[in-house]
């Protein structure tokens, strides 16, 4: 499991394995210089923990191709392969977490799609006004 730890030790990490096509193709979306959110999915409590910024998009994802990846997609080719990742680079870890709970009081599953019950993609687009409303909520980058 990877965490806010993991990306401030590294700096630096491709946001690889992912395999949902609508996952993906928010990752196509990303532009260099966009920020986006560090939400712990795997750990409890759940949440919004850190802030990240994408410093290369349009990467192919490497562990399409290895077999011994978890990610592996043998119908993937390296001529025409099916699977994208970024490079993100670490921004800052917020003074507490904004709780999935804290959330959901907050927005609306329209206005915040990780409130919608059942959301499983680990990427999803964040309207630049609730970006700067969470923004608000959780303070300064530590």
């Amino acid at each position: 499991m990877y965490g806010i730890d993991h990306l401030q030790q590294e700096h630096t990490t491709l946001w690889d394995g992912i395999r949902n096509y609508q996952a993906r193709n928010f990752m196509r979306s990303m532009a260099i210089g966009d920020q986006a959110f560090f939400y712990h999915s795997n750990c409890k409590p759940l949440g919004i923990i850190g802030l990240m910024e994408v410093s290369e998009t349009g990467l192919v994802d490497p562990t399409q191709f290895d077999p011994s990846s978890k990610y592996h997609d043998p119908a993937s080719k390296p001529e025409a392969p099916r699977w994208d990742c970024v490079k993100l680079t670490y921004k800052g870890r917020f003074g507490s977490l904004l709780s999935l709970d804290d959330l959901r009081q907050a927005y609306q599953p329209e206005q915040l799609a990780v409130v919608k019950r059942g959301n499983r993609l680990s990427i999803l687009p964040v309207d630049e006004a609730i970006a700067h409303d969470l923004l608000k909520r959780l303070g300064p980058l530590q």
